[in-house]
Protein backbone atom coordinates (compact mmCIF):
# COMPACT_ATOMS: atom_id res chain seq x y z
CA UNK A 1 0.00 0.00 0.00
CA UNK A 2 1.65 3.62 -1.01
CA UNK A 3 -0.13 6.44 0.45
CA UNK A 4 -0.26 9.88 -0.76
CA UNK A 5 -0.91 12.50 1.54
CA UNK A 6 -1.52 16.79 1.12
CA UNK A 7 -0.95 19.20 3.41
CA UNK A 8 2.19 17.97 4.97
CA UNK A 9 2.90 20.98 6.34
CA UNK A 10 -0.27 21.10 8.25
CA UNK A 11 -1.17 19.76 11.69
CA UNK A 12 -2.92 17.03 10.62
CA UNK A 13 -1.19 15.77 7.15
CA UNK A 14 2.36 15.86 9.45
CA UNK A 15 1.02 13.59 12.10
CA UNK A 16 -0.75 11.29 8.99
CA UNK A 17 2.91 11.10 7.49
CA UNK A 18 4.63 10.61 10.64
CA UNK A 19 2.43 7.32 11.67
CA UNK A 20 2.63 5.87 8.17
CA UNK A 21 6.36 6.03 8.54
CA UNK A 22 5.96 4.19 12.28
CA UNK A 23 4.05 1.67 10.52
CA UNK A 24 5.83 1.63 7.66
CA UNK A 25 3.67 2.16 5.04
CA UNK A 26 5.27 4.02 1.79
CA UNK A 27 3.91 7.29 1.88
CA UNK A 28 4.68 10.61 0.49
CA UNK A 29 3.79 13.80 1.39
CA UNK A 30 2.82 16.74 -0.81
CA UNK A 31 1.89 20.49 0.32
CA UNK A 32 1.97 24.06 -1.80
CA UNK A 33 5.25 23.78 -3.05
CA UNK A 34 4.62 20.79 -5.06
CA UNK A 35 1.67 21.67 -6.78
CA UNK A 36 -1.50 24.21 -6.82
CA UNK A 37 -4.27 22.52 -5.61
CA UNK A 38 -6.68 24.58 -8.24
CA UNK A 39 -4.41 23.41 -11.16
CA UNK A 40 -6.53 20.04 -12.34
CA UNK A 41 -3.96 18.92 -14.88
CA UNK A 42 -1.13 19.93 -12.51
CA UNK A 43 -3.03 17.61 -9.49
CA UNK A 44 -3.36 14.96 -11.78
CA UNK A 45 0.66 14.70 -12.93
CA UNK A 46 1.66 14.33 -9.17
CA UNK A 47 -0.95 12.16 -8.65
CA UNK A 48 0.14 9.77 -11.32
CA UNK A 49 3.59 9.86 -10.79
CA UNK A 50 3.53 8.22 -7.35
CA UNK A 51 0.46 6.00 -8.45
CA UNK A 52 -0.54 5.77 -4.72
CA UNK A 53 -3.14 3.30 -3.86
CA UNK A 54 -4.60 5.68 -1.56
CA UNK A 55 -4.52 9.13 -0.60
CA UNK A 56 -5.09 11.13 2.46
CA UNK A 57 -6.58 14.44 1.33
CA UNK A 58 -5.75 17.04 4.36
CA UNK A 59 -4.90 19.85 2.40
CA UNK A 60 -8.00 23.03 2.64
CA UNK A 61 -8.22 26.18 3.15
CA UNK A 62 -8.83 27.01 6.45
CA UNK A 63 -8.77 30.53 7.25
CA UNK A 64 -12.65 30.83 8.51
CA UNK A 65 -12.30 34.16 9.04
CA UNK A 66 -10.41 35.68 5.86
CA UNK A 67 -12.99 33.19 3.87
CA UNK A 68 -15.51 35.87 4.46
CA UNK A 69 -14.04 38.60 2.25
CA UNK A 70 -12.12 36.30 -0.71
CA UNK A 71 -14.79 33.16 -1.00
CA UNK A 72 -13.76 32.84 -4.54
CA UNK A 73 -10.68 31.71 -3.43
CA UNK A 74 -11.84 29.80 -0.63
CA UNK A 75 -14.32 27.57 -2.91
CA UNK A 76 -11.77 27.03 -5.45
CA UNK A 77 -9.37 25.52 -3.09
CA UNK A 78 -12.01 23.16 -0.96
CA UNK A 79 -14.30 22.56 -3.67
CA UNK A 80 -12.68 22.33 -7.35
CA UNK A 81 -9.94 21.83 -5.89
CA UNK A 82 -11.13 18.48 -4.16
CA UNK A 83 -12.59 18.08 -7.22
CA UNK A 84 -9.49 18.34 -8.43
CA UNK A 85 -7.90 15.62 -6.24
CA UNK A 86 -11.11 13.01 -6.59
CA UNK A 87 -10.50 13.00 -10.63
CA UNK A 88 -6.81 12.38 -9.88
CA UNK A 89 -7.23 9.51 -7.31
CA UNK A 90 -9.52 7.74 -9.74
CA UNK A 91 -7.63 8.34 -12.69
CA UNK A 92 -4.87 5.69 -10.72
CA UNK A 93 -7.68 4.15 -9.15
CA UNK A 94 -7.02 5.15 -5.54
CA UNK A 95 -8.95 4.88 -2.61
CA UNK A 96 -9.42 8.72 -0.69
CA UNK A 97 -9.99 10.19 2.40
CA UNK A 98 -11.47 13.54 2.63
CA UNK A 99 -11.13 15.69 5.69
CA UNK A 100 -14.44 17.50 6.93
CA UNK A 101 -15.97 19.64 9.67
CA UNK A 102 -18.85 20.19 11.55
CA UNK A 103 -18.81 23.60 10.05
CA UNK A 104 -20.90 21.58 7.23
CA UNK A 105 -23.77 21.65 9.46
CA UNK A 106 -26.17 24.59 11.01
CA UNK A 107 -24.74 24.33 14.60
CA UNK A 108 -28.48 24.88 16.12
CA UNK A 109 -29.60 22.71 18.91
CA UNK A 110 -27.87 20.95 21.49
CA UNK A 111 -27.92 17.25 20.25
CA UNK A 112 -24.67 15.78 18.82
CA UNK A 113 -24.74 15.74 14.62
CA UNK A 114 -25.27 12.65 13.14
CA UNK A 115 -23.20 11.51 9.92
CA UNK A 116 -26.60 11.92 8.11
CA UNK A 117 -28.07 15.26 9.26
CA UNK A 118 -28.69 17.48 6.61
CA UNK A 119 -26.54 20.46 5.36
CA UNK A 120 -26.81 23.84 6.21
CA UNK A 121 -23.22 25.92 6.53
CA UNK A 122 -23.37 28.95 8.10
CA UNK A 123 -20.27 30.78 6.92
CA UNK A 124 -18.01 30.62 3.79
CA UNK A 125 -15.95 28.17 4.83
CA UNK A 126 -18.51 25.57 5.89
CA UNK A 127 -19.97 25.80 2.33
CA UNK A 128 -16.97 25.47 0.73
CA UNK A 129 -16.05 21.96 2.85
CA UNK A 130 -19.71 20.95 1.59
CA UNK A 131 -18.58 21.40 -1.59
CA UNK A 132 -15.75 19.67 -1.20
CA UNK A 133 -17.87 16.97 0.53
CA UNK A 134 -20.39 17.18 -2.87
CA UNK A 135 -17.42 15.92 -4.85
CA UNK A 136 -16.08 13.60 -2.64
CA UNK A 137 -19.45 11.40 -3.01
CA UNK A 138 -20.95 12.22 -6.41
CA UNK A 139 -18.12 10.79 -7.99
CA UNK A 140 -16.44 8.03 -5.93
CA UNK A 141 -17.01 4.93 -4.20
CA UNK A 142 -13.91 4.15 -2.23
CA UNK A 143 -13.70 7.10 0.18
CA UNK A 144 -13.71 7.46 3.60
CA UNK A 145 -15.31 10.97 4.43
CA UNK A 146 -13.67 12.14 7.68
CA UNK A 147 -15.46 15.05 9.60
CA UNK A 148 -14.24 16.66 12.73
CA UNK A 149 -14.01 19.46 14.98
CA UNK A 150 -11.40 22.01 17.34
CA UNK A 151 -8.05 20.19 15.75
CA UNK A 152 -4.98 21.16 17.25
CA UNK A 153 -1.76 19.42 17.43
CA UNK A 154 2.19 19.28 17.73
CA UNK A 155 2.99 20.95 14.41
CA UNK A 156 1.48 24.48 14.09
CA UNK A 157 -0.20 27.23 15.47
CA UNK A 158 -3.36 26.23 17.52
CA UNK A 159 -5.73 27.23 20.17
CA UNK A 160 -3.77 24.71 22.90
CA UNK A 161 -0.35 26.89 22.58
CA UNK A 162 -2.00 30.54 22.02
CA UNK A 163 -3.97 29.78 25.55
CA UNK A 164 -0.49 28.92 26.77
CA UNK A 165 1.25 32.01 25.93
CA UNK A 166 -1.45 34.10 27.15
CA UNK A 167 -1.94 32.46 30.20
CA UNK A 168 1.57 32.76 31.05
CA UNK A 169 1.35 36.51 29.91
CA UNK A 170 -1.45 37.62 31.40
CA UNK A 171 -3.74 37.42 34.96
CA UNK A 172 -6.94 36.50 33.01
CA UNK A 173 -7.94 36.16 29.52
CA UNK A 174 -11.79 36.12 28.28
CA UNK A 175 -12.56 32.98 26.26
CA UNK A 176 -16.23 32.09 24.16
CA UNK A 177 -18.37 29.71 26.33
CA UNK A 178 -21.49 29.02 24.18
CA UNK A 179 -19.49 27.16 21.64
CA UNK A 180 -19.78 23.12 22.21
CA UNK A 181 -17.45 20.93 20.70
CA UNK A 182 -14.82 18.56 20.99
CA UNK A 183 -11.19 19.67 20.76
CA UNK A 184 -9.39 16.81 18.71
CA UNK A 185 -5.76 15.66 18.95
CA UNK A 186 -4.55 15.69 15.60
CA UNK A 187 -2.15 12.53 16.49
CA UNK A 188 -5.57 10.77 17.42
CA UNK A 189 -7.57 11.84 14.11
CA UNK A 190 -4.36 10.42 12.27
CA UNK A 191 -4.40 7.07 14.27
CA UNK A 192 -8.13 6.51 12.74
CA UNK A 193 -7.19 7.67 9.17
CA UNK A 194 -4.46 5.10 9.59
CA UNK A 195 -6.40 2.17 10.73
CA UNK A 196 -8.90 2.94 8.53
CA UNK A 197 -7.35 3.28 4.65
CA UNK A 198 -6.42 -0.60 5.10
CA UNK A 199 -9.65 -1.57 5.20
CA UNK A 200 -12.74 -1.58 2.61
CA UNK A 201 -15.35 0.16 5.95
CA UNK A 202 -16.06 3.15 3.77
CA UNK A 203 -18.71 5.87 4.01
CA UNK A 204 -18.62 8.74 5.93
CA UNK A 205 -17.79 9.38 9.82
CA UNK A 206 -17.58 11.42 12.67
CA UNK A 207 -14.19 11.05 14.38
CA UNK A 208 -13.48 13.73 17.19
CA UNK A 209 -11.83 13.51 21.08
CA UNK A 210 -14.66 11.66 23.79
CA UNK A 211 -16.23 14.76 25.74
CA UNK A 212 -18.06 18.28 24.98
CA UNK A 213 -16.84 21.32 26.14
CA UNK A 214 -16.80 25.11 25.68
CA UNK A 215 -13.55 26.48 24.63
CA UNK A 216 -13.78 28.49 28.13
CA UNK A 217 -13.76 24.88 29.83
CA UNK A 218 -10.76 23.79 27.53
CA UNK A 219 -8.82 26.92 28.20
CA UNK A 220 -8.98 26.30 31.87
CA UNK A 221 -8.16 22.17 31.31
CA UNK A 222 -5.31 23.71 29.41
CA UNK A 223 -4.15 26.31 31.95
CA UNK A 224 -4.85 23.85 34.82
CA UNK A 225 -2.52 21.18 33.60
CA UNK A 226 0.66 23.93 33.51
CA UNK A 227 -0.50 24.91 36.80
CA UNK A 228 -1.10 28.85 35.50
CA UNK A 229 -3.01 30.92 37.76
CA UNK A 230 -4.36 32.95 34.97
CA UNK A 231 -8.30 33.19 35.43
CA UNK A 232 -10.44 32.23 32.63
CA UNK A 233 -13.30 34.71 31.98
CA UNK A 234 -16.67 33.19 30.32
CA UNK A 235 -18.09 35.36 27.77
CA UNK A 236 -20.75 34.53 24.93
CA UNK A 237 -19.78 34.42 21.48
CA UNK A 238 -21.93 38.11 20.75
CA UNK A 239 -18.68 39.65 23.03
CA UNK A 240 -16.16 38.14 20.62
CA UNK A 241 -17.44 39.24 17.14
CA UNK A 242 -15.54 37.64 13.91
CA UNK A 243 -16.23 37.85 10.22
CA UNK A 244 -17.15 34.17 10.12
CA UNK A 245 -20.48 33.35 12.03
CA UNK A 246 -19.24 30.18 14.60
CA UNK A 247 -21.50 27.40 15.20
CA UNK A 248 -22.66 27.06 18.81
CA UNK A 249 -23.42 23.49 18.84
CA UNK A 250 -20.28 21.78 17.09
CA UNK A 251 -20.55 18.53 19.08
CA UNK A 252 -20.48 14.89 16.83
CA UNK A 253 -21.88 11.67 17.44
CA UNK A 254 -19.08 9.08 16.57
CA UNK A 255 -21.72 5.82 16.95
CA UNK A 256 -20.66 5.12 13.32
CA UNK A 257 -17.00 4.90 14.14
CA UNK A 258 -17.54 2.63 16.94
CA UNK A 259 -20.04 0.17 14.89
CA UNK A 260 -17.32 -0.02 12.18
CA UNK A 261 -15.18 -1.39 15.01
CA UNK A 262 -12.57 1.12 15.17
CA UNK A 263 -10.46 1.79 18.34
CA UNK A 264 -12.76 4.65 19.93
CA UNK A 265 -10.87 7.87 20.26
CA UNK A 266 -9.84 8.88 23.86
CA UNK A 267 -11.38 11.65 26.02
CA UNK A 268 -10.50 14.89 25.04
CA UNK A 269 -8.63 15.45 29.03
CA UNK A 270 -6.53 12.18 28.15
CA UNK A 271 -5.68 14.06 24.69
CA UNK A 272 -4.61 17.59 25.77
CA UNK A 273 -2.16 15.21 28.78
CA UNK A 274 -0.40 13.44 25.70
CA UNK A 275 -0.59 16.14 24.13
CA UNK A 276 1.04 18.51 26.59
CA UNK A 277 4.00 15.88 27.37
CA UNK A 278 5.01 15.97 23.51
CA UNK A 279 5.07 19.65 24.01
CA UNK A 280 7.27 19.20 27.06
CA UNK A 281 10.03 16.60 24.83
CA UNK A 282 9.42 19.73 21.67
CA UNK A 283 11.10 22.53 24.38
CA UNK A 284 13.39 20.01 25.61
CA UNK A 285 14.93 19.48 21.91
CA UNK A 286 15.03 23.06 21.13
Amino acid sequence: MRVLVTGVNGQLGWEVVQLLNQRGVPCKGVDVQDFDLTDGPAVKACVQEYAPDVVVHCAAYTAVDKAESEPEVCAAVNGDGTMNMVRAALSVGAKMVYISTDYVFSGKGEEPWTEDAPYDPQNVYGLSKVQGEIAVRSLMKRYFLLRTSWVYGIHGKNFVRTMLRLGAEKSEIRVVDDQIGSPTYAADLARVICDLIPTEKFGIYHVANEGYMSWAHFARLILAGQGLKCRVIPVPSSDYPTPAHRPLNSRLSSQKLREAGVAPMPTVENALGRFMQELALEKMEQ
